[in-house]
């Protein structure tokens, strides 16, 4: 499978009981399997559903659905180890991994399973806080400072249920020790782009915890209102940060006080919005067929994305499940991405058309023979005049499935790595995959590379910007950030020669 990125922090304790069915509840925008009874995973799906339907709400924005494969896929595992073990990380407080990927979003999550303190965060909170910033790219592509878009998630992954109502913005509770406790983010530093990210000896441990009290804060006091939205539109206009934040805020000094009074109240208020205003699709639970679920390890494993050594382990597990059922189409589907993760062209291709032969509609099968098509193309064992055929294979997988991004960007790709100028049917269909998958990093740079190409700059610039000013900085956050500045200079100067014409006798 090709990899985008991973977003590191869920907390999962779920136990998986040797031989215990394993259930897929399918919804609107989620896929979740589990060994958990029935109730448990409808309760889950129910949840995650409303929570959908509450941001949507919230934002009044209309009800859509994603394509079947661009909803976000929720595996259960056993325990923190058990994370560690499936992504190979070295790290005792990997607790769970959140990957949004285009056409392949995963995430690992915990059962509610035990008690936990007031101040601990809880691992649905965690779930809900990243597919808040998945449910953010999808409103806009305008960039927000870092403390904005984290106090948004922080926000919203304050949802409560009742029998009657979903509450958003209940107080954060695990955040108040890290309020009392940790040191400070200086407010013109938390307000800046990078939320003081980039200042050397940064320990400022609160703030996220500041993110969530300001948004908060700036939400439901009186006093401020209509400033959030003040603020944003300053953002929009071409302010700094800063310019945008004193010219909504006012007296930044008096905003930090203000603040910090706010935090200390006993009682915050939250927005509780009734479940009969939160319309959700239905809810399907099925029990997987003996050969799914007894690839389900596996087929995680793939998902969440396997380095060399460990594809071989993989694979040689696949072949084994689907040497005892070799008629389930999902368990062949499940063995062509191993031996494509295994670089077995050949056999990935094999596996393919077997499961194509008994399910024509299997994306997950075309989506691997393509891969493994275009691979022998670029190690010379076909021909470049193949590449047609590769193009017209990508054409079949997105009939079969309109809106799942990945054939439209494999079918641009095919251009470049054949070595020629893409079609502009196959650009569009790239910037239709950014749109319906806008949290894919990898599909912004591509498209943001071909814009600046074609010489649309101001487009390039609205697509870097989630990149450079991401709330996750990483390598690539720079990389962005310096192309950004980059293409806003170029594009001053064209405004500056156009000025210049204008202004000639």
């Amino acid at each position: 499978m090709r990899r985008v990125g991973v977003l590191l922090g869920l907390m999962l304790c779920m136990a998986t009981a040797a031989g215990a069915d394993w259930l897929e509840a399918s919804s609107d925008h989620f896929v979740i399997y589990s060994d958990q009874n029935e109730k448990a995973i409808s309760g889950f799906s129910e949840r995650l559903e409303l929570f959908h339907a509450a941001m949507a709400h919230v934002s009044r924005v209309p009800v859509s659905k994603p394509s079947p494969s661009n909803r976000v896929t929720i595996f259960v595992v056993s325990n923190p180890a058990k994370v560690q073990e499936l992504v190979q990380a070295d790290n005792r407080y990997l607790n769970g991994i959140y990957i949004p990927r285009a056409g392949a979003s995963v995430a690992l999550v915990p059962k509610r399973n035990g008690a936990t303190g007031q101040f601990d965060m809880q691992p649905e909170t965690v779930l809900y806080h990243e597919y808040a910033h998945h449910f953010m790219s999808g409103l806009t592509s305008r960039r927000f400072p870092r403390w904005f878009t984290e106090g948004f998630a922080e926000f919203f992954a304050g949802v409560r249920f009742r029998d009657e109502s979903v509450g958003l913005g209940t107080p954060a509770d695990y955040r108040m020790v890290e309020l009392a406790y940790a040191k400070n983010v200086p407010i013109r530093s938390l307000l800046d782009y990078d939320g003081g990210a980039s200042i050397k000896s940064n320990s400022f441990d609160s703030f996220y915890g500041q993110s969530w009290i300001l948004f908060h804060y700036l939400q439901f006091d009186p006093a401020r209102s209509g400033q959030l939205a003040k603020y944003q539109l300053l953002l929009g206009t071409g302010d700094t940060a800063l310019e945008a934040a004193e010219g909504a805020f006012g007296d930044l000094d008096q905003l930090a006080k203000d603040v910090e009074r706010y935090s200390n109240r006993r009682k915050l208020s939250y927005i509780a919005i009734g479940r009969k205003q939160l319309a959700i699709g239905p809810i399907v639970v099925r029990v997987l067929p003996p050969g799914e679920a007894e690839m389900m390890p596996t087929r995680i494993r793939s998902d969440v994305g396997v380095g060399e050594k460990e594809a071989v382990v993989v694979v040689a597990d696949a072949r084994r499940i689907a040497a005892k059922h070799p008629d389930d189409p999902a368990v062949l589907a499940a063995l062509a991405e191993a031996e494509f993760d295994s670089h077995n062209n050949e056999a990935a291709i094999a596996a393919a058309d077997r499961a194509l032969a008994l399910d024509p509609n299997q994306i997950n099968a075309f989506i691997q023979k393509g891969y493994a098509l275009s691979r022998k193309i670029n190690d010379g064992t076909l021909p470049d005049t193949a590449w047609k055929d590769v193009r017209s294979h990508w054409v079949k997988a997105n009939k079969i499935e309109n809106d799942n991004p990945i054939p439209l960007v494999q079918y641009y790709l095919t251009y470049l790595e054949q070595g020629i100028e893409p079609t502009k049917n196959s650009i569009a269909g790239l910037e239709w995959a950014m749109t319906l998958a806008p949290f894919d990093a990898s599909i912004r740079w591509q498209a943001a590379a071909q814009m600046i190409k074609d010489e649309r700059l101001a487009d390039a610039a609205e697509t870097l910007a989630p990149l450079a000013y991401s709330p996750h900085p990483g390598d690539h956050t720079e990389s962005a950030r310096k192309l950004l500045q980059e293409v806003e200079r170029r594009l001053t100067i064209g405004k500056d020669l156009q000025t210049d014409v204008a202004a000639a006798p």
